[in-house]
């Protein structure tokens, strides 16, 4: 574990998500022949993060459906539409945590619910601590990265095209990929 300034026992505590400092993306492959990225642009969140017992750490984190951005305009309103996210509708995706268990000193795994157009279905995070140290404004600031693979149909995602040469325009599975900062204050 990359910790400077910090032991585990400095780590528990309730933090923030800071979404300056963090992705939450997606990738799905297109066409069969290349991956299509992306991420939500405007998203919050709250960990609670318990280094004695893993176990009861948990997360809640919301993401703004509108604010996907996955580099084409044409594209991200047709992820908008009621084709895939419905935004409109349904303008939030979120994950809650119902379990966390220690798989080493530095990766985890982290079950939660998962809610995308009124679905719920429960996934399990990999998750790695990156790192954590003070910074320089008084806070204490974790890191996490990590991943998931769904099937979206398994949420109602299942606009597609079939292709001439067999196959689907876009893959079904789509790895989820955090990439994310938290900050609590030092005064905690």
């Amino acid at each position: 574990m990359t910790t400077a300034t910090t032991d585990l026992e400095t780590l528990t505590g309730d933090y923030t998500l800071d979404p300056a400092h963090s992705r939450v993306g997606f990738v799905a492959r297109h066409a069969m022949v290349t991956k299509v990225r992306g991420a939500f642009k405007e998203f919050e969140g709250v960990l609670h993060l318990d280094a004695e017992d893993p176990t009861r750490s948990s997360a809640d984190v919301t993401l703004q459906v509108a604010s996907i951005d996955s580099g084409n305009p044409d594209r991200d309103a047709h992820l908008r539409s009621g084709d895939f996210f419905d935004a409109e509708a349904f303008p939030t995706i979120r994950f809650v945590s119902t379990a966390a268990e220690a798989k080493d000193d530095d990766r985890y795994a982290l079950t939660g619910d998962l809610t995308i157009r009124g679905v719920t279905r429960p996934v399990t995070l990999d998750i790695e601590l990156a790192g954590a140290t003070n910074d320089p404004w008084g806070n204490r600031r974790i890191g996490f990265e990590g991943s998931v693979t769904v099937n979206r149909r398994d949420w109602d995602l299942g606009w597609n095209m079939a292709l001439d040469t067999g196959g689907l325009l876009v893959s079904e599975k789509v790895t989820i990929e955090l990439d994310v900062a938290a900050v609590r204050p030092l005064a905690d």
